[in-house]
């Protein structure tokens, strides 16, 4: 059974560490406070296991027609082929940033939390420190796939 319950943006992690690149496709991002984000990701995640607290990291959230990016970042793991080969996107210090998006979104990683029952997953805390909205652009959710 697939519940559907709530409708997300389709958000990219994405970050440079340690000379290498690392991207994937998020959908459970949202807003906390005016500056403040909350990020669930997965164990599986090789773009997770790397990201620690102080860490500048990039969150786009995707637009319309931006869904072969979503469909490309969601397969593979950063730590095996560069995920965003072809893909244009701007780099802000350690942060990545995809081009074109609804936002794109530089932001410090306030916190790394494990929390009971998701321990394995990485939940992150962030604070926003730089913000881009391109509002000729409608968000890609979920839902649209």
């Amino acid at each position: 059974m697939q519940l559907r319950a709530v409708d997300h943006s389709v958000n990219i992690i994405s970050y440079q560490k340690d000379g290498r690149k690392y991207a994937m496709c998020c959908a459970w991002v949202m807003m906390v406070d005016y500056d403040k984000l909350l990020c669930l990701l997965g164990s599986q995640s090789e773009t997770a296991k790397h990201i620690k607290s102080n860490d500048i990291i990039g969150v786009s959230s995707l637009s319309t027609n931006q869904k072969d990016i979503a469909i490309k970042l969601g397969e593979g793991h950063s730590n095996l082929v560069d995920k965003l080969d072809g893909i244009d996107y701007k780099l802000d210090g350690n942060a990545i940033t995809i081009l074109n998006s609804k936002t794109e979104l530089i932001c410090e990683v306030i916190d790394v939390l494990h929390l009971k029952e998701i321990e394995s997953d990485s939940l992150l805390y962030l604070r926003i420190i730089k913000h881009k909205e391109n509002e000729k652009a409608s968000f890609l959710h979920m839902e649209d796939f």
